[in-house]
């Protein structure tokens, strides 16, 4: 800090080195950030309603009555 204010290098504002601001690589990114525990997953082909089981995700349940993968709902 060049001036001992907290402005740091150049002036450019407190706070403005790593670790501050800015969009972290943190958890919730994605288009469908963390959906929960609870909710539905629904079949795209013929419309079964199932409850979603926590830790297993919908698209890896297969529909009981055709047979297509489950979508979350």
């Amino acid at each position: 800090m060049p001036r001992g204010d907290g402005t740091g290098p150049f002036g450019h504002g407190a706070g403005t080195g790593r670790g501050f601001g800015g969009k972290g690589m943190g958890r919730k990114v994605g288009s469908r950030p963390g959906a929960g525990i609870g909710g539905n997953c629904i079949c795209p082909s013929c419309g079964k309603i199932i409850t979603h089981t926590q830790g297993k995700p919908c698209y890896g349940i297969k529909c009981p009555n055709c047979g297509a993968n489950m979508i979350r709902q």
